[in-house]
């Protein structure tokens, strides 16, 4: 057999051999013991390999499958081992001491290897880490556990660890042992259900994963749940790392958290980075994401899952390497150098993040170890419904911290500046899904799931605290009391607070899209749709998302969805953002709808970009809609009325939220400095000439700062040039007034102005 790969085939010499009678047979190996070694189902290799001493002397002993011989040697010391057969090879040599170091010499068919001993090093792993894991605190488990190249009692190797409670045995299978794990098992350290082995040699780059004997003796072979590398897809190893990367975004790292989220201009462009340009590595995303978003005004890009993940038509849903970024697009320093060129462009990274469930393929999580680990053994409460995924166990503390370090990883390793977390609501609730039956009720007999509240508590609690200027944000779809409360208030319903920074506002995109897609001549009938949004809009901190799960299996894009003709669909989507950003809440749009893409999206070709191509005929159509949005970014970030009062009622006041029959909603936005801003949205298609709205008596004068149906977005050109003087006329409960043209399909923003009124 040829030597193992990534190891050297050269060796010294070294000192005269001893003679084989200086080298006794040692005592052989129990059956029981033997077998457990070639099976993989020893808990402590290293009690029986390596070097220990006896009362003859120093007893050798390797496990080499396919080896001819294996050759200790030491400073002044070179013996040659006796065949044990199967692998096995030992020698009690006349020493009074262990060597301080020795070496391998390990002759194949066709090559001998020169290498260090994994079987004479103490373990790399501290009791403070087994200590903090065995209770489920190790905010830092990245660093604990997985595959680390580190130098090692002046040995260059790489340091395995992986959490596997109950396994017989587990052994590192690689590229540098022809994927046999038979000679390099890992040893368990104490009762953590760490297991763990120092392999000298072995470096970045290296393929491995886990061979892990099951309770019942069989084995499976898994990639590594805390890999921080892996192949990419279809392939599944796990690939030893360690990160490059130099930093270059220390200003916006150090300004990121002097305004709290909720009070700062905060509008997201939402990108699936693989089909955003079909083909592009993050390297080359680098060079084309940041530009283009900066130009566009947005303050933040939110990415769909980056973790890795097998198969591409989830979208990143269903996550296999919680640790890693999608090999897909390259590696992990390669990741960062995306995100350090965001930041560098003062745009701020959020990514989704997944802690809801995870696929049952078997080289991956579920039933790591050979049973119910990382998912709850009750199956009730194991398998999700939907997707036919598993959840998470959030009641066992080493797999609550498991995700709760995930969460600060991404963080502190990536710089990242937020993580939406998907699919809350399939968390917090027992009967999810599931009929009568299918579920067990918590311990006060309710529908809550009480681990999943302590997780995302805990969760949240300690990113915050750990990393300033982050916002988790939930994407929670039900009237959960106080997503975005603080943990330590409690509610109505006797919780803390989920501890969230925001929250994705679900009811108000259902109910302004049902009203958007009603022909303009029966939206009156559905007025409320837009309005109810207001009842509760304080309840929490919301995000107002128009996000990828909109606009595909069917549900049209956003263009698509509005009544009309072409002229009509792209009148509506433009008054339709208008209103979005001024209404409270920050803003999230899915890519392709920032120029009006008239198709869905699809993971498979992404963006229709040429649509804004200049030889396509309806290219100024397009290329109108992005201005707008370009426009809407750029005035909403210079107006804090917009957002400066996002969470408090004193930032947002009706001037007329009734008028049905008009299909117009007026509503002033104020800074905390009293400033405003009028938003008027007339989603009728007639023009309302002499349109009379109460105002506050200051400012006298107003200009339009937004109109959506201006001649450059591609529209008609109605509106207000000039500007709007504050008249003296009691209207709408308020003592002013101002008299406006509003445009057919469109909204219409003004804010104060120095200019003096005309007559």
């Amino acid at each position: 057999m040829p030597a193992p790969a990534g190891v050297p085939a050269t060796f010294q010499p070294g000192p005269t051999p001893l003679p084989a009678s200086a080298v006794r047979k040692a005592e052989p190996l129990d059956e029981d013991t033997r077998g457990r070694l070639l099976q993989g189902a020893h808990h402590d290799p290293h009690a029986v390999l390596g070097a220990h001493r006896t009362e003859d002397g120093v007893l050798f002993r390797a496990l080499r499958p396919y080896a001819r011989s294996v050759t200790v040697t030491a400073r002044g010391l070179r013996a040659e081992l006796h065949d044990e057969g199967d692998g096995f090879f030992a020698g009690v040599l006349p020493l009074v001491a262990i060597p301080r170091r020795y070496r391998l010499l390990i002759a194949y068919q066709d090559a001998v290897v020169d290498t260090d001993d994994a079987y004479r090093f103490l373990p790399a792993l501290g009791e403070l880490d087994l200590h903090l894991i065995g209770e489920g605190r190790h905010e830092e488990l990245w660093r604990a556990l997985g595959a680390h190249p580190m130098t090692h009692d002046g040995v260059a190797g790489t340091r395995f660890t992986v959490w596997a409670p109950d396994a017989q045995g587990v052994r590192v299978a690689g590229d540098f042992n022809y994927w046999d794990g038979t000679a390099h098992a890992m040893r368990s350290l104490g009762g953590t259900g760490v297991w763990e082995l120092f392999l000298p040699g072995v470096g970045e780059g290296a393929l491995y994963k886990f061979d892990i004997t099951r309770p019942d003796g069989s084995h499976t072979l898994r990639a590594d749940p805390m890999a921080r590398r892996t192949e990419a897809p279809p392939a599944t190893a796990s690939i030893v790392h360690a990160s490059h990367h130099a930093w270059r975004d220390e200003e916006w790292m150090a300004g990121r958290g002097r305004r709290p989220v909720h009070e700062a201009p905060f509008s997201v462009y939402e990108v699936h980075l693989p089909s955003w340009r079909p083909g592009l590595t993050y390297r080359q995303l680098a060079e084309q994401l940041p530009a283009y978003v900066k130009d566009l005004g947005f303050t933040h890009v939110e990415l769909m899952p980056v973790a890795e993940h097998p198969f591409g038509g989830s979208w990143g849903y269903q996550v296999t390497g919680f640790y890693a970024p999608t090999a897909r697009l390259g590696t992990p320093d390669d990741f960062k150098h995306l995100v350090d060129a965001l930041h560098r462009a003062g745009i701020g990274v959020l990514m989704d993040w997944v802690p809801a469930h995870f696929p049952r393929d078997d080289w991956a999580l579920a039933e790591f170890d050979g049973r119910p680990l990382y998912e709850h053994h009750d199956p009730r409460r194991a398998a999700h419904p939907d997707w036919g995924t598993l959840e998470f166990d959030y009641g066992r503390p080493e797999v609550r911290n498991f995700l709760v370090a995930n969460a600060v990883y991404w963080c502190e390793e990536f710089h990242i500046d937020g993580l939406r977390v998907d699919a809350v609501a399939s968390m917090l609730y027992l009967d999810y899904s599931r009929g009568p039956g299918e579920w067990v009720p918590n311990a006060y007999g309710g529908r809550e799931n009480l681990d999943a509240v302590a997780f995302l508590q805990e969760m949240n609690a300690t990113v915050y605290r750990r990393c300033p200027g982050v916002v988790t944000v939930a994407e929670e779809s039900t009237a959960w009391d106080g997503v975005t409360r603080a943990t330590h208030l409690v509610g109505a319903g006797g919780f803390g607070g989920l501890g969230f920074g925001l929250k994705w506002n679900m009811g108000w995109m259902h109910d302004s899209l049902e009203y958007m897609v009603k022909e303009p001549v029966h939206r009156k009938y559905h007025h409320d749709r837009m309005t109810f949004s207001m009842v509760y809009a304080y309840s929490e901190n919301y995000v107002l998302p128009i996000s990828h799960d909109e606009v595909v299996h069917g549900k049209r894009s956003l263009v698509s969805k509005m009544p009309g003709d072409w002229w009509q669909r792209r009148a509506d989507h433009r008054a339709y953002l208008g209103f979005m950003w001024a209404h409270p809440g920050k803003q999230l749009l899915f890519m392709g709808q920032e120029f009006a893409q008239g198709a869905e999206w699809s993971e498979r070709h992404g963006p229709d970009w040429w649509l804004l191509d200049p030889s396509y005929a309806a290219e100024a159509d397009h290329r109108g809609v992005r201005d707008l949005v370009r426009d809407l970014n750029h005035c909403y970030r210079a107006t804090p009325a917009l957002w400066e009062r996002d969470t408090s009622p004193e930032g947002f006041a009706w001037v007329v939220g009734d008028a049905a029959d008009d299909n117009v909603f007026a509503f002033l936005r104020f800074a905390a400095d009293g400033s405003p801003l009028l938003s008027v949205s007339n989603f009728s298609p007639v023009v309302r000439e002499g349109y009379r709205l109460g105002v506050p008596p200051a400012p006298p004068v107003w200009e339009e700062c937004v109109n959506s149906d201006a001649e450059r977005y591609g529209g008609s050109g109605v509106g207000n040039p000039g500007p709007v003087k504050t008249e003296a006329v009691p209207w709408h409960g308020r003592p002013s007034s101002v008299l406006l043209t509003l445009p057919p399909l469109a909204t219409v923003w003004l804010r104060p102005t120095d200019s003096p009124a005309g007559v």
